[in-house]
Formats: C-alpha cells, sequence, structure tokens
C-alpha cells in the first residue's frame, strides 16, 4: 500500500504524519517546541536548534519501528506561497525531506505551511473534493489572521489570494498574551477556553474592518484594563474569545459580499477553539478540522505529496 510521509517545522512544533492512500487513514505526530516561562514564543535560531533536536523523536514515535514503504514526501517549505515568504524554521523539515529524497530516491514535493493546513481541514472535514473548486478560508493562528480565497492551481493545488488580514496583532498572539496575562502557560489557547466556559457574561462587540482588514491590538489592551479593574479572568477570557469571533465574522461577511457565496473552511491553531467554533457553525457554511488538525501539523503536507502523485 503506498504511504506518503508529511514534515512540518512551524514556529510552535515539529510535525511529521504517514497517510496511507489505499485506506485514506493517517497516523500522526507531533512535539511543541519548548518555551520558557512566561515567554510567548521563540526566537528563530531557538526554534531551529529545538527542530534539530525533535526532529528524530518525532520520527521514531511516528514510524514506531516498522519498515514503511514511502512512495513519497511532502514539506513546508515556507510560511506562504508568496514570493519572500521565508522562516528559517522550515529548513529543518525540507532538509530532512531532501535527505531522505535522495537516500531513497523519491519524489519530495515543497509546498507552504498555510496550504498544509488548508489541506488538513478539508482531510479532516471530509471536504477534499472542495480541490478544484473555489472557496474562502481563514489561516487564524500565532502568526496569521487571514481570510483568503483559493482557487484551483495546477502546480501549488491551490492559487490563494488574500481578501483580510489583521494590520497588528495576529488572534494566536491575542490568545497567548491575555493567557500569559491571567498567569496561564504558554500556549495559552486551551486553558484560556476552560477560562471562557466558565464566565456567564455575553458581550457585544462592533469590529471596524478596513478594506476587510480587522485590528487586534486594542483587544489586548481591553484585556489588560479588565484586569486592571479587577474583572474576573473568566469573564477576560471570554472577552477575548469573543472579540476574535467577532473580527472573524465580520471578515467572513466581507468575503461573502466580495467574492460571492462560497463555502468557508477555518484552519490554524486559534481555529481549535469550541466556543469560536460554534459561533461560526451558526452564521456560515462552515468547515473545520478536529482540533489535533487544525493546530500545527504535518497532515496536511502528507495530502499535498499524495495528491501531486495523483494517489488520491
Amino acid at each position: 500500500m503506498p504511504y506518503c510521509l508529511g514534515i512540518d517545522t512551524s514556529n510552535y512544533t515539529t510535525s511529521a504524519a504517514l497517510i496511507d492512500t489505499d485506506r485514506m487513514e493517517v497516523n500522526h505526530f507531533e512535539k511543541l517546541l519548548p518555551v520558557k516561562g512566561g515567554e510567548a514564543g521563540l526566537r528563530q535560531s531557538d526554534a531551529v536548534f529545538h527542530h534539530t533536536k525533535q526532529l528524530p523523536e518525532v520520527m521514531a514515535n511516528l514510524f514506531k519501528g516498522e519498515s514503511i514503504h514511502i512512495s513519497s514526501i511532502g514539506v513546508s517549505a515556507r510560511p506562504r506561497n508568496i514570493e519572500g515568504s521565508y522562516m528559517p524554521c522550515f529548513l529543518c523539515g525540507e532538509g530532512l525531506a531532501d535527505s531522505i529524497g535522495a537516500l531513497s530516491s523519491i519524489a519530495v514535493h515543497k509546498t507552504s505551511h498555510q496550504v498544509g493546513h488548508i489541506l488538513a481541514a478539508l482531510f479532516s472535514a471530509k471536504k477534499l473534493d472542495f480541490i478544484g473548486r473555489s472557496f474562502i478560508a481563514f489561516h487564524v493562528s500565532g502568526g496569521t489572521t487571514d481570510c483568503l480565497f483559493v482557487e484551483p492551481d495546477d502546480e501549488q493545488i491551490f492559487k490563494i489570494t488574500e481578501i483580510g488580514t489583521s494590520l497588528d496583532l495576529k488572534a494566536g498572539q491575542a490568545v497567548d498574551r491575555t493567557g500569559l496575562m491571567l498567569g496561564l502557560e504558554f500556549p495559552c489557547g486551551k486553558e484560556l477556553e476552560k477560562l471562557a466556559e466558565k464566565s456567564s457574561r455575553s458581550f457585544r462587540i462592533k469590529p471596524v474592518l478596513k478594506d476587510g482588514n480587522c485590528c487586534l491590538s486594542g483587544l489586548e489592551n481591553k484585556c489588560r484594563k479588565m484586569l486592571d479593574d479587577g474583572e474576573s479572568r473568566e469573564d477576560i477570557a471570554s472577552f477575548c474569545l469573543s472579540s476574535i469571533y467577532s473580527n472573524v465574522k465580520a471578515m467572513a461577511e466581507y468575503a461573502l459580499q466580495s467574492r460571492g457565496s462560497l463555502p468557508i473552511v477555518f484552519a490554524g491553531g486559534v481555529m481549535s477553539d469550541k466556543i469560536i467554533r460554534r459561533r461560526l457553525e451558526n452564521d456560515f457554511e462552515a468547515y473545520f478540522a478536529e482540533p489535533c488538525l487544525s493546530c500545527d501539523n504535518a497532515v496536511g503536507t502528507a495530502v499535498f505529496a499524495a495528491i501531486r502523485e495523483k494517489l488520491i
């Protein structure tokens, strides 16, 4: 049976995945990069160091000592499929993929971290049939708050055009900064969600878009003021997530007005939040990955290789 290997080395997680293209089943393994307490991320030099140390462990946990024939490899080699998109951390996965490819004489298919996220979401939502048609996608994480128009592309599977983004703070940064403010450990998403679920308050937030782009820096400032004013941690967490939801909803409405009625695929770590997901599912024809495939993973890059090899 043909297997495709996926590798992704983002600024948050070391990831590898195997897809059995006969059964359309995946195994995947991820390990977060270690971040010191109180800090909200890593320098690129530190990320490269930790990926170098973690990749052998991640691969060992993925294969579990089994001898598996790999037909091709997919790897994220850059953040986005745009000119000049580059982060050193992706060199770790790219270098490993090129080495395995050269050693085994198998094809290496390179894509972007963003395309990997979208493909992982489509795979998880059982919507790979979206490939070959147009749709709207959101990539919402620590480094992005992007609303995207996705069209078919022969080479890269997707041609992606940005409709809107955050002009300052990204949604994942807002989550982590608010979480650290409340004494949570990085990454803060899961614990912030647990706090928010304990809040009984509802917030009516009116985001202001600029040509489809949002601004989230005011969210962090508001959360800090709420904390200084003695408001509960639960209510602050709820306000943070409600603000992100309101901005994503407004960006989605703008996208539908400008591009027409299309399905919306939500990808990226912030979209693993159940509170935000429930609300967006009530608003739109919305498709989500399961939480483990919303966060950084290599499943999408494995799917990319399988598609390029015409195995799925």
